[in-house]
């Protein structure tokens, strides 16, 4: 995992550390702002022009200036001090590679982007709006304030903010003041009435704190501008100030106007001190962290694929594989933490918590921050943002605060990281500590002992004798080819160990088949030669038996001369298009959505005589939409059938419900909360459609089990694969 380019944590020591660069970057703005001040005073430069202008500064005495630059030249150090310190924090990290070549730059610049048009918060229109306002006001506010400043260090031929400009320049500051205002209420509205659940279960008094600040803030401001127009004599030029002229009527007459505007000048700068105190220590560091997490995303490995660890049958130096303490999750991981803004978008997706039970993918981020801080040796640092502060971590193993319950109660659906605004990473975190769970502790769920034993001695889960992989195929002239033989097809039908040995999932098979042949596609299948991918190893933490089966795969594969792979199970597919090539295996992969699509859309699967006329709702498979972004294709292949009325289920897309099978729960008991099948199928029944179509054999199991748990059976909803409803559809225009 070692890197190059943004690598906090390597071998050689660079000549400048991060956290050293922070505190440069602190040290030269605050000489920057102490240069201003001086400068100011030195020069003396003034106003002196009867065209519409602002004396900065104006009313203020002498002594107060000094102490506002002097003040904020202090914050700002102490600012960058504190962020040195989390910087020094992340570098606990082992090495994690984030390449910066010209391409990865390129897709960084495209997250960040969308992070800075917040596509990702706007899919809660609420929330986005909301926040919009809060940022976009305030980085405006930010411009005009440091427009201001130089504009005030020029001599008076050079001031460029007089007449029309500075017209114009007070009404963007009013209505920037006006937006950031805005969207400071909406935030006290929504975080102490409206209340959503994800953010009303985790509000701290801090929070409170932060919005009063920043609403003062905006009143504050209106305020002081206000009082100084009158002083000004309310020259008809500040009208362009569209809030802050109609206010100055209120205290024109007031008696000691220029005390009284001494007052909410220095409460106005009093709320920008607090910002500053504020901003490394509270939720407001976000502001910096969160678009250092974007642009750092992962843009070379794939969605789904999880991080890569070195051969474990080839490596004999490997003293600990996984994460159990801080310094074994990367830098990367640390930086999330502090990227966190506690948001809770993560909490309210994910299906676990959703159905009761112990996991809140919050609380792994924040968990993990909290043991970082309490456990650094460069000095204490604030906790993420909704610690407990009567939490005490007596070391830095993550299960100091991680229970084992929260970390198998996950599905692997990528909920989380899917709407996570800030791109953090929340499911490296859960598996790279499983992979420690069941490699170096064997601390794992019962269950999952017999489908490891199954996958190491039978290459299937269901344990059953690999011998009869292709009995589903018997009558159906289907080529199975020796592994030891040369693969002279076009493509491999990769059936997968659900679609081998399960009863409702032979049915897939059998369906996909009859598709293939009667689009006249060149396929065959392995039959014995195939052996589980291993997914389910892998999510569950055996690292060590996944490496063993996709040697196993890719060795048979490569041996055999295998090009293009059709797979109609979504786990299957990930682990063989987004994983194999970490260790040599480097095909052509598509899903059997996908490739029912291109064969419908190229004219060689005719369904024009083909109907299915009832309502049908597609249920997301995981692997296939978030791992992977699939989404559309599984809909167009359903959507090609004459008659159909396709429905959405309230949770689809990148916020689709997950069935519950994911990250090896398949074979684990779940008798905490809700089944997540059960609620997932009420979900999809309360649509009123006629039949639920999956792409995946889990999902298939699952849902179908779920809808018979409501005890509706198949002739009042079918439950099944595209794959058969397209083959019910085809089948009964033949008849």
């Amino acid at each position: 995992m070692a890197g190059t380019s943004a690598n906090f944590a390597s071998v050689s020591k660079p000549p400048l550390r991060p956290h050293q660069l922070v505190l440069g970057i602190g040290i030269a703005f605050a000489a920057i702002t102490a240069a201003s001040g001086i400068a100011a005073a030195a020069f003396g430069f003034h106003e002196d022009t009867d065209a519409a202008h602002r004396e900065v500064f104006g009313n203020v005495p002498g002594g107060v200036k000094f102490a506002f630059y002097a003040l904020t030249c202090v914050l700002i150090v102490y600012g960058a001090w504190n962020f040195a310190q989390r910087t020094r924090n992340w570098q606990r990290g082992a090495p994690d590679r984030r390449s910066t070549t010209a391409s990865n730059a390129r897709r960084r610049l495209h997250d960040y982007r969308g992070g800075v048009l917040m596509q990702t918060l706007l899919r809660d229109p609420a929330a986005g709006v909301m926040h919009a306002l809060l940022y976009y006001g305030f980085l405006v506010l930010l411009a005009v304030t440091t427009t201001l400043e130089i504009n005030h260090q020029l001599p008076t031929a050079a001031k460029f903010l007089v007449g029309p400009t500075y017209q114009g320049f007070s009404f963007v500051g009013d209505l920037a003041g006006a937006i950031f205002l805005a969207g400071a209420v909406w935030a006290i509205v929504r975080r102490y009435a409206a209340r959503p659940y994800r953010i009303r279960i985790k509000s701290r008094p801090e929070h409170m704190v932060i919005l009063i600040v920043l609403a003062a803030l905006g009143v504050t401001g209106f305020v002081a501008e206000a009082m100084r127009i009158v002083i000004d004599d309310r020259p008809a030029y500040e009208q362009w100030s569209f809030i802050g002229y109609p206010l100055s009527a209120a205290f024109d007459g007031l008696g000691n106007i220029r005390g009284w505007h001494q007052v909410w000048w220095i409460a106005h700068v009093g709320c920008f001190m607090a910002f500053l105190v504020m901003l490394p220590i509270t939720m407001l560091r976000h502001m910096f962290t969160s678009p250092l997490n974007m642009y750092l995303r992962d843009r070379e490995r794939p969605k789904g694929a999880m991080r890569m660890v070195p051969d474990l049958m080839e490596a004999d130096d490997i003293e600990t594989i996984g994460v159990s303490v801080v310094s074994e999750f990367t830098w990367k991981q640390l930086l999330d933490t502090d990227a966190c803004t506690m948001c809770g978008r993560c909490t309210a997706v994910c299906p676990a918590h959703a159905t009761g039970k112990p996991l809140d993918p919050r609380e792994i981020v924040l968990k993990t921050g909290e043991i970082m801080a309490a456990t650094g040796e460069h000095g204490g640092v604030t906790p993420p943002i909704g610690a407990d502060a009567e939490i005490t971590v007596a070391a830095d193993s993550v299960f100091e605060r991680i229970t084992h319950e929260e970390l198998w109660a996950c599905t692997t659906c990528k909920a989380c990281d899917e709407n996570c605004p800030v791109n953090i990473e929340i499911l490296d975190k859960i598996l790279d500590m499983r992979r420690y769970l069941t490699l170096m502790e064997s601390e794992f769920p019962a269950e999952l002992g017999g489908a490891f034993r199954g996958m190491e001695n039978n290459a299937n889960p269901w344990n059953l004798n690999n011998g009869e992989r292709a009995d589903w195929a018997d009558g159906l002239d289907v080529e199975v080819v020796d592994a030891d033989d040369p693969f002279d097809h076009e493509y491999l039908y990769w059936v997968g160990c659900a679609g081998s040995f399960d009863d409702k999932n032979r049915r897939v098979s059998v369906a996909t088949a009859k598709l293939l042949r009667r689009a006249g596609v060149d396929f065959a299948i392995l039959g014995p030669g195939e052996n589980c991918t291993g997914d389910s190893a892998r999510r569950s933490g055996n690292e060590y038996l996944f490496q063993m089966l996709a040697a196993e795969n890719i060795a048979a594969l490569n041996g055999m001369g295998v090009r293009k792979i059709i797979t109609q199970c979504p786990h299957c597919f990930n682990t063989l298009r987004n994983e194999y090539p970490q260790y040599g295996g480097n095909w052509e992969v598509i899903h059997h959505a996908q490739f029912l699509e291109q064969l419908v859309a190229d004219g060689r699967l005719d369904l024009s005589e083909a109907r299915l006329d009832e309502r049908v709702v597609y249920h997301d498979s995981c692997y296939l939409g978030r791992h992977n972004d699939v989404y559309l294709a599984p809909r167009n292949v359903i959507g090609s059938l004459g008659g159909v009325e396709i429905v959405e289920a309230p949770r689809n897309g990148t916020k689709g419900m997950c069935c519950g099978a994911g990250g090896a729960r398949m074979w684990m008991e779940e008798t905490i909360g809700t089944k997540v099948n059960d609620e997932r199928s009420r979900e999809l029944l309360d649509t009123g459609a006629d039949r639920i179509a999956t792409a995946c054999p889990f999902c298939f199991i699952m849902i179908d089990d779920g809808v018979k748990g409501h005890g509706v059976e198949d002739d009042e909803v079918k439950v099944a694969d595209i794959s058969i409803h397209l083959i019910d559809a085809l089948e009964a225009a033949d008849d």
